[in-house]
């Protein structure tokens, strides 16, 4: 029998490969169908289904990809809205896939026609749920995709379809989620890699509200990314067809200063590389990053010029920017910033200092303005410090105004990473007193200015 995972890094997003017999299937696979398609020819399967539990709202699905180029069928749920391709998913449908049968179980709550498989073993035993974006370790999914007005309907269905429909399963099954720890498609999704209908009865607080009427009021909206609506409209529609992986152009120096002013310069190097030197413009955002930040920062609307330090770097993030949309993906700087150096172009430098040293300067009573771009999970969770302004960094493009353009300003977040997408934003658009603070606050030990919690 086949049966792999498919992780998505970043988007914490999981597909699934099932096989029996030489015959196979696949749930919600991502934009670059390749892992799919050689496990299939490696393992001696055909794809005969590719089935998509939702219409999913934070990657580009590869379902329409999957299924040309492996010759299957496709399924699709959510049958209210008006897919361009494929066929829709009706209640209790099922698949026979060598020996294998799976069945649709309709499960509106994340959407308002989310689909759920149940797969049985060859005795006919329920064996695995696959479950979208209904049912996560320690959570459930979102109910907030249709606006704040729909958000009680949407969390009665969840309700509905959670403890009518799912919990009504066998303990021992097991429970494949579309996502894990770190996706935004659910509050806080457990770093549980796997899990089971018996272990979710019992450690999911969101199962504990069995009455109805406080399940409904317990649920909330959550931060949505501005390229949601573009996903959920390609993800109907269908995306382009990608046949292979794009390769960017590797460009020398001098041909690459000819399409930066036309293009949108992103740099995926790490952030102590990109303060040290950086093409003036770039947006920088570390290769592991990009899943997570491209879709608020990136122009969609512009051909992307990437800086990286390998090969393998470019590969990745071609990877990573498709699975977003991002098909306009046009070349890269031959020879990393040594090669730009070379030729004698300016860069530029992003002052830093260490945290260590900023905690010392505080301790000194030196007055310094600070920054704070984490989330309002990360202060929760790590604390907060005294007297800093608080800007989450997926704010800042609509309260930019608030930020000083004739002072010093020291920005920190967790751990450096994310503060240089912010100095870097703000470089672009005319913000030149910027200190990065390297370290961020995992290594604050300031004794005039602790941490504390509220």
């Amino acid at each position: 029998m086949l049966f792999q995972r498919v992780e998505s890094e970043g988007l914490a997003h999981y597909s699934y490969i099932v096989g029996n017999h030489n015959e196979a299937f696949v749930i919600d696979p991502r934009r670059d169908v390749d892992a799919y398609l050689e496990t299939a020819s490696r393992s001696g399967y055909r794809i005969r289904y590719v089935l998509e539990t939702h219409r999913h709202e934070d990657f580009v699905t590869g379902s329409l990809e999957l299924a040309v180029q492996a010759e299957a069928e496709l399924w699709h749920a959510d049958t209210q809205w008006d897919y361009r391709f494929g066929q829709g998913v009706r209640d209790g449908q099922t698949w026979e896939v060598g020996g294998l049968r799976l069945q649709a179980i309709h499960a509106p709550g994340h959407t308002p026609g989310l689909m759920c498989y149940l797969l049985y073993d060859p005795e006919g035993v329920p064996w695995i749920l696959f479950s979208g974006d209904a049912l996560f370790a320690g959570d459930v999914g979102r109910m907030d995709l249709m606006g704040r007005e729909r958000l009680p309907e949407m969390a009665g269905l969840m309700y509905d379809t959670l403890f009518n429909r799912i919990l009504q399963l066998d303990d021992g099954t097991i429970v494949c989620p579309a996502h894990g720890f770190g996706s935004i498609c659910g509050a806080s999704i457990a770093d549980r890699s796997w899990t089971t209908i018996g272990l979710e009865r019992k450690y999911n607080s969101r199962l504990r509200y069995t009455d109805r009427s406080a399940f409904i009021a317990a649920a909330q909206l959550l931060e949505r990314p501005p390229y949601f609506n573009r996903m959920e409209s390609l993800n109907i529609e269908g995306p382009p067809l990608l046949g292979t992986l794009p390769v960017p152009v590797p460009l020398t120096p001098d041909d690459f200063a000819v399409r930066r002013d036309h293009g949108f310069l992103l740099d995926t190097r790490m952030e102590l590389g990109f303060g040290a030197a950086h093409i003036p413009g770039a947006l920088s955002i570390w290769l592991k990053g990009l899943p997570g930040f491209a879709g608020w920062f990136v122009s969609y609307d512009r051909p992307i010029l990437m800086v990286n330090e390998t090969d393998d770097d470019a590969e990745r993030a071609v990877r990573y920017l498709i699975r977003l949309g991002y098909d306009n993906i046009e070349a890269r700087l031959a020879g990393d910033m040594l090669a730009w150096h070379k030729s004698g172009r300016e860069s530029q430098t992003v002052a830093m200092v260490k945290v260590q040293d900023l905690c010392r300067r505080l301790d000194a009573e030196e007055h310094i303005r600070i920054l704070d771009v984490r989330s309002q999970e990360e202060l929760d969770e790590g604390g907060r410090i005294p007297g800093a302004y608080h800007i989450p960094i997926t704010d800042i493009l609509d309260r930019i105004d608030e930020i000083p353009k004739d002072k010093s300003v020291y920005v920190i977040c967790s751990s450096g990473l994310c503060s240089m997408i912010i100095i870097s934003l703000l470089r672009a658009k005319g913000w030149n007193n910027l200190v990065e603070v390297l370290g961020g606050v995992a290594g604050w030990r300031s004794k005039a200015y602790p941490l504390f919690e509220k």
